[in-house]
């Protein structure tokens, strides 16, 4: 399948700022899953409310870190109350059942067993997790959490917010998919097994869908590493294993680790912050 993003962020801000510093992790990963036809960033900075007088920003490192993510670092100059970021590509994908093959990465998959505030665990989530059967060995543990998740935690937007643990979610029994990825990613490290939060898009073609399943072109989903056939994907709020429909950004240990943007603005206030999201993925198809 062949997909075309377009993701535009924008933050405003109530006062000029002298300039920003950014690091993304917005280029797809490197995998036998997915191959990039064409990708492209750019960031640009000016004045909330005056046409044209935007400035590029200037690209700085880029490096690849040890969970194979690709990671650019972005440096903005102001003073500025507006910053855009755009992605623009097309990767054309394939269907391995939630299995990330050939991902070159050197970190050892145990550092997935460390909890955060995020992931932590509690007793309702243990006492979940204890509901799954390890008899058929880890892959069927883990298919088994996934769907313990999907069964304890309705999809419903609006209900949490970015920084709901996993705990808080259990407990409200509703969420989006950042939460689900938060709560298996608990269950998955109670029952021993590495997990980590894994950011990108899916292609959110309605044929098919459950009623309540996660619509959102901007998503995320859980890997869990499993004996002999390494880091597998989970989506616990469509209910399925990534495949042709999903492309894969980063990682990380929570939502925040692996946050496509990170930046910070420096010199002066910036005052209150807003920022808004538009993400589109089609099929090339369309």
């Amino acid at each position: 399948m062949r997909l075309i993003v377009d993701h535009i962020t924008r933050y405003d801000y109530e006062r000029p700022v002298r300039g920003l510093v950014q690091s993304h992790r917005l280029t797809p990963s490197v995998f036998q899953g997915q191959k990039v036809i064409s990708w492209q960033v750019s960031v640009t900075a000016g004045q909330t409310g005056e046409e044209g007088g935007e400035t590029p920003g200037l690209l700085g490192a880029e490096f690849t870190d040890g969970a194979g993510d690709r990671i650019q670092g972005w440096r903005i100059a102001g003073p500025a109350t507006r910053v855009t970021v755009r992605v623009q590509g097309e990767v054309e994908t394939a269907d391995l059942a939630g299995m990330l093959k050939g991902h070159r990465e050197v970190i050892n998959p145990c550092a997935y067993k460390r909890e955060t505030a995020m992931t932590a665990g509690s007793a309702a989530l243990e006492a979940l997790a204890e509901t799954v059967s390890d008899a058929g060995g880890q892959l069927s543990l883990a298919h088994g959490l996934s769907a313990a998740v999907s069964g304890a935690i309705r999809y419903q937007p609006g209900v949490t917010h970015a920084h709901t643990s996993a705990s808080e979610a259990l407990a409200l029994g509703e969420g989006v998919c950042q939460d689900h990825a938060h709560a298996l990613i608990a269950l998955a490290r109670l029952r021993g097994l590495p997990a980590r939060y894994v950011s990108g898009y899916l292609f959110a073609d309605s044929s098919g869908a459950a009623p309540d399943s996660a619509a959102e072109a901007a998503h995320a989903w859980a890997e869990i590493f499993v004996d002999g056939l390494g880091w597998i994907g989970f989506d616990p709020a469509n209910e399925c294993c990534p495949d042709a429909r999903y492309i894969r950004l980063a990682s990380g240990f929570d939502a925040r680790d692996a946050a496509p943007i990170r930046g910070v603005a420096r010199g002066g206030t910036a005052g209150d912050e807003f920022m808004d999201v538009s993400v589109a993925v089609l099929s090339a198809d369309q």
